[in-house]
């Protein structure tokens, strides 16, 4: 949506506000700026209950989706050397969606969560005490 928008408003200098504004007005790049918006929104929600290293990848299906579009709705020509890219990028992809969506830590993070310390044996307590008031 951007894409078509931005070539429907044509080039715009960052130093004139007035094009700047009139190229965000535009109902096509408006839209994208919402699903923009919206991805991240959807982003920050993924992370909030999976790791990184699994996020990051799925999202690259993005790229598969952006090139189907890209072709057959804005009719662009993409190279049989970018749909190679495009589907390395889809079986990276899967080879992530195999594993665990979060990884359990080696270490506690939370101090909370350690296991309480053992008390000290009665002996030891016992000489200790017994040698300090010597």
């Amino acid at each position: 949506m951007l894409s078509y928008g931005m070539k429907q408003v044509g080039n715009i200098p960052l130093n004139r506000l007035p094009a700047v504004i009139s190229a965000v007005l535009n109902p096509w790049v408006a839209a994208g700026i919402l699903l923009l918006l919206l991805f991240v929104i959807f982003n920050m929600t993924a992370l909030s209950w999976a790791d990184l290293t699994y996020v990051l990848p799925a999202t690259s299906l993005g790229y598969v989706l952006v090139a189907l579009i890209a072709r057959f709705a804005l009719h662009e020509h993409i190279t049989p050397l970018r749909w190679v890219g495009i589907a390395l990028i889809a079986g990276g992809v899967g080879f992530v969606a195999g594993g665990p969506a979060l990884t359990v830590p080696a270490c506690p993070a939370d101090p909370s969560n350690e296991e309480p310390a053992e008390p000290a044996p009665q002996a030891a307590v016992a000489a200790a005490s017994s040698g300090a008031k010597s």
